[in-house]
C-alpha cells in the first residue's frame, strides 16, 4: 500500500462516496491510474492531507472488510 502525503497534489478528479454524510464520515475516491488499476481515497475534510493509494483489488477487499465489520 503506498500513499501521497498530498491528496491535493494528485492529477485526478474526486467524488464523494455515496455512503459519506454531509459534515461527517466523509470518504472521497478517484482513479489514479486507469491503466495499472490504482485508487486514491481521502478524507474530504483534509483535502490537502494524506491519500491512500491501493490497487483496484486491494481496494476492492477493503471496501467488503469495511462491510461486513471485520476491518481492524
Amino acid at each position: 500500500m503506498n500513499h501521497a502525503e498530498n491528496a491535493a497534489t494528485l492529477p485526478v478528479t474526486w467524488w464523494k462516496s455515496s455512503r459519506s454524510e454531509a459534515g461527517a464520515q466523509c470518504v472521497e475516491c478517484a482513479v489514479l491510474d486507469p491503466h495499472t488499476r490504482v485508487a486514491a481515497l481521502r478524507d474530504s475534510k483534509a483535502p490537502v492531507g494524506p491519500a491512500l493509494l491501493l490497487p483496484y483489488e486491494t481496494l476492492g477487499t477493503f471496501v467488503t472488510a469495511l462491510k461486513q465489520g471485520t476491518l481492524k
